[in-house]
């Protein structure tokens, strides 16, 4: 909240507004004139809306933030904020899937329309493209491995739940292991499922757009290949290389970092177990 140095008559965009914790305390901090946009793809999170004539909940994918807010008539806003990842009401309803407590329908995704679910990607992908999933979105060293034992597993019958998935994927999971490989096989399924990567470029890209000069973008990612788009994107408006430079070597960046990234304390990881992995960067527009 602070990092988003909240103006009392400004206008911003809580583009995660899951279960309203951080929308009310932006709502606490404006004054009369404010106002407040959030954004949430899950019908669920429709049951925190706020009953504020300042506030204003779009039951949409924060892909479409600037498409959105212009259909409210707004073009320019003073600050962004965007918690990343699944809310913890996403990973505590077993029959959604996310959680590897859980056995559970492959499911994943965070808005029901969705056509595509883990039951899709399990299932009905290539082994290559489970290969590159599980290589380049859960960083998993056995990547290949996995990959084929699905293939392998579902010539025989469908694989339709999580403990199934578990058990064909059981001989890369070592006891001292498991739940953090299971983590990582999950993280990869759902941000295919979720096209979360994409879904984040778009939404950078479309903050930086929308800010007025002086605005800020706050955003709290929970793994690193979120964090280093994040990182880079603030660094220098792009995801990668490096901005062009001029006769002189100088370049223009579309951002001023504020402070440096923020994690939290031993103190509230005891109070948020799930809050270890998360960082908080902090930018301002020129």
């Amino acid at each position: 909240m602070d990092g988003l140095d909240i103006k009392p008559d400004g206008i911003y965009v809580d583009v995660t507004f899951g279960g309203g914790g951080h929308s009310r305390e932006i709502m606490r901090r404006l004054g009369p004139n404010g106002k407040l946009f959030a954004f949430d793809q899950d019908t669920d999170a429709l049951a925190n809306a706020i009953d504020d004539e300042r506030f204003t909940l779009i039951n949409e994918n924060f892909r479409y933030i600037k498409r959105f807010l212009r259909f409210y008539g707004v073009k320019e806003v003073d600050g962004v904020l965007g918690d990343l990842g699944v809310s913890s009401h996403q990973f505590d309803v077993a029959e959604r899937g996310f959680s590897t407590r859980f056995d559970a329908e492959l499911d994943m995704r965070m808005n029901q329309k969705d056509a595509i679910s883990a039951y899709n990607v399990v299932n009905e992908y290539e082994e290559a493209d489970l290969r590159r999933i599980f290589a380049d979105y859960g960083e998993l060293t056995t990547a290949k491995g996995l990959a084929h034992a699905i293939i392998v597993a579902r010539a025989e019958s469908p694989i339709k739940n999580t403990e199934q998935l578990k058990q064909v994927l059981s001989r890369f999971l070592p006891a001292h292991k498991s739940n953090k490989i299971l983590a990582q096989i999950y993280q990869a399924i759902r941000i295919e499922v979720n096209q979360e990567m994409d879904v984040l470029k778009e939404f950078l890209e479309q903050s930086l757009e929308i800010l007025k000069p002086g605005g800020r973008l706050s955003v709290i990612s929970y793994h690193s290949l979120e964090d280093r788009l994040v990182k880079r994107f603030m660094k220098n408006g792009m995801f990668e290389g490096e901005p062009e430079r001029d006769f002189f070597g100088r370049f223009e960046v579309p951002f001023k970092l504020i402070g440096k990234m923020i994690v939290p304390t031993d103190e509230e990881i005891k109070i948020n177990s799930r809050a270890r992995s998360a960082k908080l960067r902090i930018a301002e527009k020129k």
